[in-house]
């Protein structure tokens, strides 16, 4: 098998298109005046958002992101006062993880900034073959957690 050039490599065009998207976002939330709301913690944040006070480990599912990449996360946001670890009082190994004030009041600029900032991304791009490549996006991350791999 002859592996693809970069220009048709998907594993190429994957990468660059996510670190192309994430400086974009990187840049347009500074723009928009929400400077400590990293790219990295939109999806983390996306989820207290729609549910504050979750266990750690359910935040962990709900923003697709693995409990080794959690931690340092979690304490990157808390350095930043966006979110607090409180004892679960179910639990006295675990902690819940909520928002604080600074990070309940950046949901309005953050997601409007995103909003925004996504329409230019894909703009010129059909809303069908948006649809498509989410889909193909869903069933490359579904692969690539099978065990077989």
């Amino acid at each position: 098998m002859n592996f693809p050039l970069p220009p048709d490599c998907p594993y190429y065009l994957i990468s660059r298109a996510s670190l192309s998207v994430t400086s974009v976002l990187r840049k347009g939330l500074v723009r928009a005046g929400v400077s400590n709301i990293k790219p990295a913690y939109l999806g983390v944040l996306l989820s207290l958002w729609s549910e504050d006070n979750l266990r750690a480990s359910e935040l962990g599912r709900r923003a697709g992101l693995e409990p080794s990449s959690m931690t340092g996360l979690l304490d990157r946001m808390e350095r930043d006062r966006l979110l607090k670890r409180v004892p679960d009082p179910m639990d006295r190994r675990g902690s819940r993880i909520c928002l604080t004030k600074l990070g309940i009041d950046a949901e309005k600029g953050s997601i409007k900034a995103v909003e925004v900032l996504l329409d230019k991304v894909f703009a010129d791009i059909s809303k069908k073959d948006i649809e498509a490549t989410k889909n193909v996006l869903r069933k490359v991350l579904a692969n690539c957690s099978r065990e077989d791999i």
